[in-house]
């Protein structure tokens, strides 16, 4: 069987009525020692993830469309060697792309290989759902042991971010609208509510000079008046 075949044919079981017992059963005889049924499952997991995308409510935060990741991973152009950060890492659509497009480059060595298992993805995820989708994701495309870390990465004073923290590339899709409560908003020196606004902030602080960041940012941030966008605007243009 290939893997999608068996989902398909667990699907068809539970709509004929078969007990929970003998779907696990099924499941129990999923095998995933070759990299290409490793492969197969992180499509279908892929594939989950974008619906749930496409289901409205919360599910917008786990999924970006990947042919827009896929866009920004090649406009930036990591490197092997260096270190790649996603501060709002959701289903990790992005470090999984940017390792994809690394990992086919030529003239890899094997210890170009380890580099990339062990010390170039690094990303911080608030909520525990997405935490955990992030972290399987990563593991069915064939990173090994992920380096996210389940925390609120606003709840972080941007003075305490030093030199050792920063990174090469930043890659992210943070979430928009979201209203931060002013006990964070005094972690950054443009203080707003806006969640977007804040990460974006993070962002330019955690990038080392000479860094390149592919951030999927709200239309209205080119036009909007706010004291904050303002700022943030001038920001970007004059440091």
């Amino acid at each position: 069987y290939k893997i999608g075949e068996i989902f398909s044919e667990i699907k068809n079981k539970i709509q004929s009525g078969y007990n929970l017992r003998e779907i696990v059963e099924i499941i129990d005889g999923l095998r995933f020692r070759s990299q290409t049924e490793k492969h197969e499952l992180s499509h279908l997991y892929e594939a989950k993830i974008k619906n749930m995308g496409n289901a409205g409510r919360n599910g917008g935060e786990y999924y970006t469309p990947r042919p827009l990741i896929r866009a920004i991973v090649q406009v930036v152009a990591p490197k092997v060697g260096e270190k790649i950060y996603d501060g709002a890492v959701g289903s990790a659509g992005f470090l999984c792309e940017a390792f994809d497009y690394l990992k086919a480059q030529p003239g890899l060595t094997t210890g170009d290989m380890q580099t990339l298992q062990e010390r170039t993805f690094y990303g911080k995820e608030k909520k525990s759902l997405a935490y955990v989708i992030a972290i399987m994701n990563m593991i069915l495309h064939g990173i090994d042991a992920p380096n996210i870390v389940h925390t609120n990465t606003l709840a972080e004073n941007l003075m305490d971010i030093q030199p050792k923290d920063w990174v090469d590339v930043v890659l992210a899709n943070p979430p928009f609208g979201g209203k931060e409560r002013k006990e964070v908003q005094q972690n950054f020196p443009i203080k707003t509510g806006e969640t977007a606004f804040l990460f974006l902030q993070h962002f330019i602080r955690m990038l080392k000079a000479g860094g390149r960041a592919g951030v999927v940012i709200k239309n209205t941030f080119l036009s909007n008046t706010d004291n904050a966008s303002v700022s943030l605007r001038k920001l970007l243009l004059e440091d």
